[in-house]
This record gives structure tokens, sequence and C-alpha cells, in this order.
């Protein structure tokens, strides 16, 4: 099967590339942003004529921090939509009938019940500080269900929880907390630093998952016999949900990475600094029915991911 992969080099398309390579059924298909601009109509057409593919993975997306969302909303509104409108009608033009949308768990409503379950969706009021790209990740799913409505096409929608692993963004200005958490503690451990503040009063509760186990879930899904998919999704609500089912205070991350970074200092909280939503947790029950679940606990995780960034530092020292 032929299978392209927009967002090859991202966090979450990286894993995927890796665990698609060890299949001997699957032709990959990739191309970077340099060569294929997925903004572009034209260019985006061009490449599903020409290219043809069984199957296409939607995991490129323009992504980033509170700081990022609130400086530049129109560039992640603008961009995701472009990205996603693109990739799935030139893919449904070009013949394709199988699609894997990956979205956000910032589509749920700011107040959605905990843990919110795939039903929260457009039932309330959206997080104001990533408001714009949440917009453009729901509209990637009503997008694939409108196809699906009206061209009997098969594509799918997963959800995940707050990804992180190697190939994560640790700019300390762009990035998501927890590879945020681990260059500021790394840092803090070289300069001798006797205190380390963050933003916000840590009590928001937050759920991670690793990024291989959210590859895994994402072609679990993809995977599924199309009965068993559409006995557990609906037509108009067919999105599935991927975390790891648990979730922990910022305060409680904060101290993992210490941990793992050896970070001995003093850990504080800046409360004049916004928290974002107060708890996310996803309700990974309808993924659970369908047979996954996820592998790998938090502070292992962690472990993992430090140990790619040290590699990283170390290549890149040796490359300047």
């Amino acid at each position: 099967m032929k299978t392209y992969i927009a967002g090859h080099r991202g966090m979450v398309g990286s894993a995927i590339l890796r665990q698609l390579e060890t299949r001997d059924d699957v032709e990959l298909l990739t191309r970077t942003s340099a060569q294929l601009d997925l903004r572009n109509q034209a260019a985006v057409q061009d490449f599903m004529q020409t290219e043809r593919p069984d199957a296409v993975i939607l995991a490129a997306a323009k992504v980033g921090g509170i700081i990022a969302n609130n400086t530049y909303p129109a560039d992640f509104i603008y961009e995701n939509l472009m990205i996603q409108s693109n990739v799935i009608h030139q893919a449904y033009a070009a013949g394709v009938q199988n699609l894997l949308q990956l979205g956000s768990s910032c589509i749920y409503p700011r107040m959605a019940d905990q843990p919110m379950s795939e039903s929260a969706l457009l039932t309330g009021t959206l997080e104001p500080t990533n408001e714009p790209y949440a917009i453009a990740k729901i509209a990637g799913i009503k997008l694939c269900e409108s196809y699906n409505r009206q061209h009997g096409t098969d594509y799918r929608s997963v959800m995940p929880t707050n990804l992180y692993g190697p190939g994560d963004n640790f700019h300390p200005e762009n990035s998501h907390v927890l590879p945020a958490l681990i260059r500021r503690f790394h840092e803090a451990c070289q300069n001798n630093t006797d205190e380390v503040m963050i933003w916000g009063s840590g009590k928001p509760m937050r759920e991670f998952l690793f990024v291989d186990d959210m590859a895994a879930a994402s072609l679990f899904v993809m995977d599924l016999d199309q009965a068993a998919y559409q006995r557990e999704t609906e037509p108009m609500l067919s999105h599935i949900n991927v975390g790891s089912g648990t979730d922990v205070t910022i305060r409680e991350l904060a101290e993992t990475v210490a941990l793992v970074t050896g970070y001995k200092g003093q850990l504080s909280f800046d409360a004049s600094k916004p928290d974002g939503a107060p708890r996310k947790l996803m309700d990974v029950s309808r993924l659970a029915r369908l047979g996954w679940r996820s592998t790998v606990p938090l502070k292992e995780g962690i472990e993992k991911t430090y140990a790619w960034f040290l590699t990283q530092q170390e290549q890149d020292l040796r490359s300047k």
C-alpha cells in the first residue's frame, strides 16, 4: 500500500514513519515542507494527482504553546485550515479512500466535563489562548466527516492529548509545557541555578502521552476494520480520543522533570501568568473498547525524551 505521510519530519509524523518502516506491505511516500508547501492548493493537487497514494496520514500542522498561540493567532488558524483543506480535498480528488487526520484535545470546550468525551465537541466555549488553532482542528474533523457522508470515503480523525517525546520542540518560547520544562531544568542543572520559576499556579491538571504510543494508536485506528470503527463512532461524531487516561498537576509534572534531570534546587510558580484550562483529561473509553491502551508511563517517557534531548545537544555541540 502506497502511504503518504504529511508531516513526516514532525514529532508524531516521524514516530509514525519509524513504525511504518518496519512493515513489508507499505510503500512510504514523503515530502519535506521545502519540497511541497501544503498551504499551496495547486502544489498539493499536482502532488496527489502525480503520486496517487492509496492512503494518507495527515500529521502536518502548525503547532506551538500558549505564547506562540497568543502571539500568532492568524498564522495558526490560516495555515492549519489551508493544510487540512488542501490535503483532504486533493486526496479525495485523487481517489484516496483511506485517510487519517491527527487533531488535538484543544477542540473541546474550556470547561468541558472531565474526562472529556468525544460527545463534548461543540458544546461550549473554547479556551481563548488557543481558540484559532482549535477552530482549525475542529474544521478538520468536519471535513473528514463531510467527505465520508457525501462521497463515501473512509476518512478518520484521532484527537491526541498532550504529546511529548523524541523530535519534540524544545524552544524556550514556542514549545509546549513538558519540553519547555525539560530544557529549563537541564539548563538550571548546567548553570547551578538555585531556583526555577514556572509559569502559572502549578494547579492545572494535564494528561501526557508518549509519542510512540500516539503513533501506535494512530496506526491501530487506521487499520481498524470499517465495521468495527463504525460500531464505536457516528457519522457526525466520528473522531476518537487518544490518551493515557491519567493526568497530573503541572507542579507534579515539574517535580518529575526535576527528578529525571537531576535538578536539586527550588521550584516556584508565577501565578500572574496564564494557566490555560484548569483540567484537560481525555475520556479514552472509546479507543479502549476498540482494543488499544497506552503502554509508556510518564516517568519512563520523560526519561526517554531527556535521553534524546541530551543526544541532540551533543550532536549540536559537535557540529559547531
